[in-house]
């Protein structure tokens, strides 16, 4: 892909704005006008990769860019239907990145932050504009276009310089007391080091190369039912064609005990196959899950059930916690991937700086730590710590593990003229037993060793 010129950007940003002013204009109703609002964020993003073993390229990934992000939401007209605008604008702009650290692969046309050029070399920028249109009827809204999903089956990744997006419709209903409904299909995806629209894949089946395959109908629902102040209760479903169904169930918790607040989130997953990747053939034509297929399970079918809990116990600026994930089951734990390996979020306690601890079989033990150090007299300084220990890894040569370890350490200015300037350190290290792929059935890991440096401030422009 071939970079377009910053000055082009910059007037596709300006004709849409000058849409967007057109539309407030002529607006019939005044809660379209009035009840509009844009802000813009600037994000410094910068990261280095250290891949410490192995002699295959890359053996270090580096890259800085500045990111820009629009967000745009109008109010409703008036009436019994309420309809409405939404827009997001993103554009990144590389600061620094040679074509040594950028590094494509043949199953990934991008690098860490941004797309490639014809020379394999990063873009000197990319940038998409995505409205969404909405409409509102007493508490239920609906949306479609570029959507952002936070849920349980479908987690937009928000990890480098700019965010991942999809497209797609939106139902969310808040008419019950104390119950959320969503439900909602998902057509394409938007990476968030590029600027196309591909369609949806997982893990085993996906890539740039001629055996990949993908899908474009992801169908999901449930809901949140609060059944007090301090009792939430989930259950959501998700459904990729030709690849999975999956089953959500999940507990929020907080008790007040002794001094402090103890939280609990459990989760349960069961996701099994769907229609071409649940038969032997269309297996053997690529709708295929990553994993380890022992037993009687053909090779690549979805076959997962993912178990965890996470206690955290919160006193005087401290947050001390717990957790055990344990996968049952001959495959990987399936979510939803881009298609080419770009980056993805799967809801899982373990899914952390570098690794997700979603193998057939793994088993993961966590402890987490946190300090505000508003207790100190320092408001916006906040620490972070996790560790991570997994074994049972199901692979070909045998059971192995891996383990990570992750710090952050967050600066946001809390007051005067520069209130809301966030400063972010985070630095992780993942450690790995698996062999090389020819022995493991997976693709090899290596050990790894990262830094990222965020600079990020929202500016509120009405």
């Amino acid at each position: 892909m071939k970079s377009r010129n910053i000055t082009q950007s910059a007037l596709a940003v300006a004709v849409a704005a000058s849409v967007f002013g057109v539309q407030l204009q002529t607006a019939s109703a005044s809660g379209f006008i009035e009840d509009s609002k844009a802000s813009l964020t600037l994000r410094n993003f910068y990261i280095n990769t250290d891949n410490r073993n192995g002699t295959a390229a890359p053996n270090k990934q580096e890259e800085w860019g500045q990111g820009f992000l629009l967000n745009y939401a109008s109010g409703y007209t008036a009436g019994t239907v309420g309809f409405g605008v939404d827009a997001l604008g993103l554009l990144g702009v590389r600061l620094d990145s040679g074509k040594g650290t950028h590094y494509e692969s043949s199953s990934q046309q991008a690098g860490t932050v941004f797309p490639s050029d014809g020379d394999g070399r990063a873009v000197d920028e990319f940038s998409s504009l995505g409205p969404t249109l909405k409409a509102k009827v007493s508490k239920t809204e609906f949306r479609y276009g570029t959507l952002q999903p936070k849920l349980p089956v479908v987690v937009y990744n928000d990890g480098r310089l700019l965010p991942v997006t999809f497209e797609g419709g939106q139902v969310t209903s808040t008419d019950i007391k104390d119950l959320t409904l969503v439900g909602g299909q998902l057509e394409h995806t938007r990476g968030r080091n590029s600027t196309d629209w591909r369609s949806l894949s997982i893990g085993g089946a996906n890539g740039s190369t001629a055996s990949a395959r993908d899908s474009n109908k992801f169908y999901y629902a449930g809901g949140d039912y609060k059944v007090n102040k301090d009792l939430t209760l989930q259950y959501y479903y998700g459904q990729l064609t030709d690849f999975y169904q999956q089953h959500f169930l999940g507990l929020q918790h907080s008790w007040a005990i002794g001094p402090g607040v103890l939280k609990t989130d459990l989760r349960a997953f069961d996701s099994t196959s769907d229609g071409k990747n649940g038969s032997a053939a269309g297996r053997a034509d690529g709708y295929v899950s990553s994993g380890y297929y022992g037993g009687n399970v053909t090779k690549g079918e979805v076959d997962n059930r993912a178990y965890s809990g996470l206690f955290t116990y919160n006193l005087a600026g401290h947050s001390i916690g717990a957790g055990y994930q344990v996968l049952n089951g001959d495959s990987d734990f399936p979510f939803l991937n881009r298609g080419d390996g770009e980056g993805s979020t799967a809801y899982l306690i373990t899914d952390v700086q570098i690794g997700k601890f979603q193998h057939a079989g793994e088993r993961t033990w966590q402890a987490r730590y946190a300090y505000d150090f508003a207790q100190v007299g320092v408001p916006g300084l906040t620490f972070n710590a996790i560790y991570l220990n997994a074994d049972n890894i199901k692979t070909k040569g045998g059971d192995q593990g891996e383990w990570e370890r992750d710090f952050s350490l967050a600066y946001v200015i809390p007051d005067g003229t520069f209130k809301g300037l966030g400063f972010t350190w985070k630095n992780a290290a993942l450690r790995s037993d698996l062999p090389a792929a020819s022995k493991s059935g997976y693709a090899s890991q290596r050990d790894q060793d990262e830094n990222r440096l965020i600079v990020s401030y929202t500016l509120p422009l009405f």
